[in-house]
């Protein structure tokens, strides 16, 4: 994608006010990068692993990511495979994950638990150990 040239862009709309909503995001550029302990990091690694299997055996099947009740919320999040991934990998180098856009006016049946797909990849697994 060619990249835009900052000069032809429209004004920011918020620029030199005090009161810019985006001004907290900035401040989270400055601030140094928080290290996980190492069950965490091999926690984000294990799930890192476990989302790509799912990804493969799922997203032909029309699955578009997954589904994670929020407990702050208590709303459904969907997330599609490449921003879970992008969340969990920037998690694990920053220690931290940055705010994000929801899916937009997401499909349910289109989105599984992690339950559902560790599930479904052991039936796959027994299925094919059992030929």
């Amino acid at each position: 994608m060619p990249r835009v040239p900052h000069d032809v862009l429209p004004p920011d709309p918020f620029a030199d006010d005090p009161n810019d909503p985006a001004a907290d995001l900035a401040a989270l550029d400055d601030e140094p990068a928080e290290q996980v302990d190492a069950q965490t990091r091999a926690d984000l690694l294990a799930d890192l692993s476990d989302l790509a299997v799912y990804q493969a055996l799922l997203e032909s099947r029309g699955i578009r990511g997954l589904v994670v009740d929020c407990g702050e919320c208590d709303q459904p999040h969907y997330h599609e495979w490449h921003l879970l991934r992008a969340s969990l990998e920037q998690l694990l180098s920053d220690g931290r994950m940055r705010p994000h856009e929801p899916a937009y006016d997401p499909d349910p049946a289109n989105y599984v638990s992690w339950d559902y797909c560790r599930g479904f990849a052991d039936g796959v697994t027994a299925t094919e150990s059992a030929y």
